[in-house]
């Protein structure tokens, strides 16, 4: 479990710790909408595969509802989103057509894979956020709840079933700490 990061002492030491969360958790959303619309395109024009695109559209919705709320916390709070936006973008499209393009189980592997970080992440905020911004820890419960039940149906789906499963997941994991750590700064 990732520890929560200690707020840093000074003047606007926990606004500044904020803007790190929210457009960081901002970032992940706008990721996980995309690689939902990856997942999708490649699923719903392979013969057979209606029903999981239809699962991939719903989880999508998910992640676009969270994706505005963090749009909204971000310009209510005046903080500005991540750079890397149009990069993480295009990347988390990438990883969604690719890995529905290696098969279901892979795709349902990516979801796991993805959801399994964000909801350590999410935890780690939340405890940090309880006693500093108890309305936004509550979102973040719920939201890391929504997320669960992703993985959840990913693996349910077969997502342990995938090709090179333990490596599939090593690999998007590292990917996905990387960019919480870039998005913070960036």
């Amino acid at each position: 479990m990732t520890r929560p990061v200690p707020p840093r002492p000074g003047q606007g030491a926990l606004a500044s710790r904020l803007a790190e969360i929210l457009r960081v958790d901002q970032a992940g959303e706008l990721a996980a909408v995309h690689i939902y619309r990856g997942q999708a395109a490649v699923m719903r024009n392979a013969p057979g595969r209606e029903r999981i695109a239809d699962q991939l559209k719903e989880m999508e919705g998910h992640e676009q509802v969270h994706l505005s709320r963090f749009n909204e916390l971000l310009t209510e709070r005046n903080v500005r989103p991540t750079l890397m936006s149009p990069v993480w973008r295009a990347a988390a499209f990438a990883l969604g057509a690719g890995t529905a393009l290696l098969g279901d189980k892979a795709a349902h592997a990516c979801t796991e894979a993805v959801e399994n970080v964000i909801e350590q992440h999410y935890a780690g905020q939340i405890e940090e956020l309880k006693d500093r911004d108890p309305a936004l820890a509550a979102e973040l419960t719920q939201f890391r709840d929504d997320e669960l039940a992703h993985r959840d149906l990913a693996i349910e789906e077969g997502a342990h079933e995938a090709a090179a499963y333990p490596l599939l997941t090593a690999v998007i994991q590292a990917g996905c700490r990387a960019a919480i750590k870039i998005s913070e700064k960036i």
